[in-house]
């Protein structure tokens, strides 16, 4: 049993100055939480079903690479967890390093694999020929070399002559910036969502998502247009739908989707229990509101009200009433 405290906890992907605490900084404060950081995503995820914290704060998506595969994959299976928030961070890159280090030597790049796909084209123009070194956060390379600049381990060690940071973590690491705004697309975005254990869903604003896992029941013609239509015929808009591999065999896929919608609305109840009938298996992974809060618009005829007077016209139909 983990021993009770005080203040929530909340597992991230760290260390500290990564886009992920910036994410979490954004649903809570340092002195009001505890922040357990972790070496990957997935540790994140594992550390809420482990009961070693509350809340995982971790990527899902962004707007370069679309979806964050590790963090859908381990959301798919293993013991149920709910999103209950969702955050967006603007995503920029620092090219950093130890003092004495010169743009033009720089020949081998320490980089998050999404970071280097979001700043692909900008090094292939300014430092054509440089190398990517993958590492498991976009700061653990910079506490790398932070503690290479303190003398912890021999800066000879380090495999990488630079690397592509947050710019947060340039000060707090106490690292030289060789060049800041590194990105393809100054517009990225990074979608981060709140994780935890399962519970009521948070009321319903008027401005909401849902995400769900769900299988095809056959690899067959018409078999995804099948699942589609249990959202386009209650008006249900898709903001994100993405196919991942069983794994078992070729052909056999769950889809990962974004709903414009809240389980308290009839709409999407309607959906789900027209999607449990269909898919041999449907993971509810929560209802919560849209980070931009711009409210849903409803088609006529899916609004709660119009759902609520069908269903009396029914009531009054079988009872002999109206016809």
């Amino acid at each position: 049993m983990t021993a009770p405290t005080s203040q929530p906890r909340y597992a991230y992907l760290g260390p500290t100055g990564t886009f992920t605490e910036d994410a979490l900084l954004r649903v809570v404060s340092r002195d009001a939480a505890r922040f357990l950081p972790q070496s990957d995503v997935i540790s994140a995820i594992e550390a809420v079903r482990e009961g070693a914290a509350d809340y995982a704060v971790v990527a899902i998506e962004n707007s370069v690479e679309g979806g964050v595969t590790a963090v859908l994959d381990a959301l798919a299976d293993g013991e149920p967890l709910v999103i209950t928030r969702e955050m967006l961070v603007p995503v920029a890159f620092t090219l950093a390093t130890l003092p004495g280090m010169t743009f033009d030597a720089v020949r081998r790049v320490a980089a998050h694999p999404h970071a280097w796909a979001q700043c692909r084209q900008w090094m292939r123009r300014r430092m054509p020929g440089a190398e990517q070194v993958p590492a498991n956060s976009n700061t653990s390379a910079a506490a790398l070399m932070a503690r290479a600049a303190a003398g912890e381990i021999a800066a000879e060690l380090l495999d990488f002559d630079a690397a592509l940071v947050p710019p947060a973590a340039v000060d707090h690491y106490r690292l030289v910036t060789l060049a800041s705004g590194v990105a393809d697309n100054p517009s990225a975005v990074t979608r981060f969502v709140l994780v935890e254990r399962p519970g009521v869903a948070p009321p319903p604003t008027g401005a909401d998502k849902t995400t769900l896992v769900v299988a095809l029941p056959a690899d067959r013609a018409g078999a995804l247009q099948d699942l589609l239509d249990q959202f386009s015929t209650r008006g249900i808009n898709l903001t994100r739908i993405e196919s991942r591999p069983l794994g078992d065999t070729l052909g056999r896929y769950l889809f990962s989707i974004d709903a414009e919608a809240h389980i308290a609305e009839p709409r999407m109840a309607e959906a789900l229990v027209g999607l449990h009938r269909f898919s041999p298996r449907v993971r509810y992974l929560g209802s919560y509101p849209k980070a931009d809060f711009v409210p849903t618009q409803l088609q006529a005829g899916t609004r709660e009200e119009d759902y609520r007077a069908a269903e009396a016209w029914v009531a009054e139909v079988r009872a002999g009433r109206a016809v």
